[in-house]
């Protein structure tokens, strides 16, 4: 974000000429309070100063272009700390912000649509909210379908995530669909990545993660499609169980499968097997 706001500032001189007096003079103050890293207090005077400035006036889009940054900036603050009523705020503000402009960037700027539709499916998820959350998971399923997503959320996305004492919990969902043919491979539609945390709170390590599996069955006499299981990375294997009391149909429970990592994590209940893969070398 940083090196954002430096290029913000070195953007400033080249037109400082366009413009009335008083929104030049907002402008430079934004830019004072992002290099004191006062995010809020520049997001509030960007907000401020984007209807009084043109649309065909050059400083419209940069103007844009930083208050969808800040904004998206605070939404991150808000949700890393799971406060999800202001994350969500301040993520639909931005993404509306985005639709509405779209027409005056290139496509780099669209971009950002998919991603902050991400961030409000785990907001409206971290508030229980599923059906809401559902609506921007359609979103993009249908950029997937139609191939329009940005590299880095094309095959999967990140839709919730929750800290646990100590603990840091992403969970992950894959794109692709169950396949017909239970005996077809292995299959995995949902990942929860657990990582130790540092002292701020961020991600350490990654500890374990748990799969959301295919479970390998005749469907016609299928009473569940998947199982949770749990794998681990070593240097030297991938050592993974299955917890087989906890299974799941095809139109995942998101709430219970959440309740159930929690469960698990809580009570350091392990698997009811166990296998392991030895790495090539």
């Amino acid at each position: 974000m940083k090196k954002i706001f430096i290029l913000f500032i070195s953007l400033t001189i080249s037109i400082l000429t366009f413009g009335q007096t008083n929104v030049n003079e907002k402008y430079i103050q934004a830019q004072k309070l992002l290099k004191a890293d006062d995010i809020k207090g520049a997001y509030s005077l960007l907000k401020e100063l984007k209807p009084q400035v043109a649309t065909k006036d050059s400083l419209y889009n940069y103007v844009v272009w930083y208050y969808v940054a800040t904004a998206s900036e605070i939404e991150s603050e808000y949700r890393k700390k799971e406060d999800y009523s202001n994350s969500l705020k301040y993520g639909l503000e931005a993404l509306q912000t985005i639709q509405e402009n779209k027409q005056y960037f290139d496509e780099k700027f669209s971009e950002k649509e998919p991603w902050m539709n991400k961030n409000i499916i785990v907001s409206y998820f971290g508030l229980g909210q599923i059906e809401n959350a559902k609506k921007y998971k359609e979103k993009l399923y249908q950029g997937y379908k139609d191939k329009t997503l940005p590299k880095g959320i094309d095959g999967y996305f990140n839709y919730d995530f929750f800290k646990l004492k100590d603990k840091n919990i992403w969970g992950y969902e894959w794109y692709p669909e169950l396949p017909d043919d239970r005996f077809s491979g292995s299959f995995t539609k949902v990942v929860y990545y657990v990582y130790s945390t540092n002292e701020d709170g961020t991600d350490k390590d990654q500890l374990f993660r748990f799969h959301v599996l295919m479970y390998h069955q005749d469907n016609k006499d299928t009473k569940f499609d998947y199982l949770l299981e749990r794998q681990i990375e070593t240097d030297e294997a991938t050592v993974s169980g299955s917890y087989y009391q906890y299974s799941y149909k095809k139109d995942i429970d998101y709430i219970k499968l959440k309740e159930d990592i929690k469960e698990i994590l809580t009570k350091e209940i392990e698997p009811s097997s166990r296998r392991i893969i030895s790495k090539r070398k």
